[in-house]
């Protein structure tokens, strides 16, 4: 069974998701993967639309839940977006090009790191998703614990989330030789 980031969400109304820079089950970029990797740590521009009525604000998150850890990797996670925004323009995940609207807050990946990093599977893992997500909430702000990792913010935004849109994408790492 194919681990599905989804698995017991609440089920919500759908929106759009789009990006001109990655297409649905296609592979990212080499600039969206880590630097670790050959990356840059960049993330792609992202787009919505259609969420629903009584938004009052947007969750972005990256999670790759084929990550061989037992409970996936979170790439990245922003809360508090303002509900009147969009769009995060490429390289929004860097906190030193200052690309995020007012007001939102980034909590750390996995790597402890508030910001976005790139994609890096293990050699020879095979093919690993990317699920880009923005959740539409019914509150303007949520209060996190200092230090809380994005598993945290899906739980204390559970109750909160009134839509869905998501963006899934691939990478993969050669086998070393």
């Amino acid at each position: 069974m194919t681990n599905d980031p989804n698995w017991r969400l609440p089920v919500v109304p759908g929106f759009e998701l789009s990006s001109p820079e990655v297409k649905p089950g296609d592979y990212l970029p080499l600039w969206a993967r880590a630097s670790g990797a050959g990356g840059e740590d960049r993330s792609p521009t992202l787009s919505w639309s259609g969420a629903p009525a009584g938004t009052k604000s947007f969750v972005v998150t990256v999670y790759d839940p084929d990550a061989p850890t037992g409970s996936g990797y979170w790439h990245w996670a922003v809360h508090d977006i303002p509900a009147s925004v969009t769009a995060l323009p490429a390289d929004a995940g860097n906190p030193d090009a200052g690309l995020l609207p007012e007001g939102a807050i980034t909590i750390a990946n996995e790597s402890r790191a508030e910001r976005f990093e790139g994609a890096g599977p293990p050699p020879g893992d095979g093919e690993h998703r990317y699920v880009f997500t923005v959740s539409a909430l019914d509150v303007e702000h949520l209060a996190l614990p200092a230090g809380c990792t994005p598993a945290v913010l899906g739980f204390v935004m559970r109750n909160a989330v009134i839509g869905r849109a998501q963006l899934i994408a691939l990478s993969a790492t050669p086998a070393e030789q």
